[in-house]
């Protein structure tokens, strides 16, 4: 493996509309994809809670913080595929110190 580059942080609010199991299968879906493009250092599942503001019509989502290190190119890739993934309200990725 090449590398390794800054550590990150990636808070992801997930749907609750469509149930437990589509979020659980997302959350196993992005812990996935940071495997294989890096070190996975924490998985932070804080569960579902009210959003400050409707989202979408929705007033609650399930957030997720992943802490991660991988090359530099990956965190923008990782919220691409975000951003075009189904049943993600909002996200972050910002780099960790």
């Amino acid at each position: 493996m090449a590398k390794l580059g800054e550590k990150y942080e990636a808070m992801v609010v997930f749907s609750v509309k469509n149930g437990e199991e589509q979020v659980q299968t997302l959350v196993t879906k992005f812990t996935d994809l940071i495997k294989a493009n890096g070190e996975l250092i924490n998985v932070d599942d804080w569960g579902k809670r009210k959003l400050a503001y409707p989202i979408n019509y929705e007033n609650d989502g399930y957030y997720v913080v992943y802490t991660f290190s991988s090359k530099t190119d990956f965190p923008a890739e990782f919220e691409r595929i975000i951003n075009i993934t189904d049943g993600v309200l909002r996200s972050l990725v910002l780099i960790s110190r």
